[in-house]
C-alpha cells in the first residue's frame, strides 16, 4: 500500500543521497546543480545586479530552497502517479 503524504524527511534524505556542486559565475551568481540517487539532474540559481552586493552564502540558501521546493514537487508528482495507478 502506497502512503499518501510526502514527508520532509523523504526529502532531505533525498537531497543527502544526492550529489551537489555549487560554484559562483561572474562574481554575482550562485548556480546549484544537484544529481539525484536515480541520475535525474535540478539546477537552480540566484543572482544579483550589482557585484558588490553578491553573498555567496545567501546565493545558496536561496538554491538550496529552490531545489527543495523542486523536490517537494517532483515527489508529490509520483506519489500522485502512483496512487492514481499511473492513470494521466
Amino acid at each position: 500500500m502506497v502512503i499518501n503524504v510526502v514527508t520532509k524527511e523523504q526529502i532531505e534524505s533525498l537531497f543527502s543521497g544526492s550529489e551537489v556542486e555549487v560554484m559562483t559565475l561572474w562574481d554575482k551568481t550562485t548556480v546549484m546543480s544537484v544529481k539525484l540517487p536515480n541520475g535525474f539532474v535540478i539546477v537552480e540559481s540566484s543572482s544579483c545586479v550589482d557585484p558588490t552586493n553578491y553573498d555567496e552564502k545567501i546565493g545558496y540558501e536561496i538554491c538550496l530552497q529552490r531545489v527543495f521546493n523542486k523536490l517537494w514537487e517532483l515527489e508529490g508528482y509520483k506519489l500522485q502517479s502512483e496512487l492514481k495507478g499511473g492513470e494521466h
